[in-house]
């Protein structure tokens, strides 16, 4: 029986060094990730395009000053403060034309402050 330990406790080791390399090598990002501006009156890019099931992060950053990020098909209300990149995920999980919009006031222009999801 004393024979037997060293080879289990050789078996179990190497079981952890496998787990270890196998966690490594699997990407922890599945989907696609965007980098999103918004500055007086636009967002950059203003149209995004995702597939079907795509899982979507944006990270979007506030240049000029606070500003929002609402996206209602999806049920996303953000607040961007200045300079701070903020991350937003979801599932595109229906296709269509979906507005977002700025949700924070950010002056006169701010009607005009939109774009597109797209998905495919």
């Amino acid at each position: 029986m004393t024979r037997l330990r060293p080879k289990f406790a050789a078996i179990a080791l190497l079981a952890v060094a496998a787990s270890a390399v196998l966690a490594r090598s699997v990407p922890s990002w599945q989907g696609i990730e965007i980098q999103v501006t918004a500055k007086k009156y636009e967002f950059s890019p203003n149209v995004i395009k995702a597939k079907r099931g795509d899982h979507v992060r944006l990270v979007i950053t506030a240049l000029d000053q606070s500003h929002g990020f609402k996206l209602p098909a999806f049920h996303i209300d953000q607040k961007l403060e200045k300079g701070e990149a903020v991350t937003v995920e979801f599932t595109s999980d229906r296709a269509g034309t979906f507005v977002f919009e700025c949700s924070h006031f950010c002056g006169l222009g701010h009607q005009k402050m939109k774009g597109q999801l797209r998905v495919e």
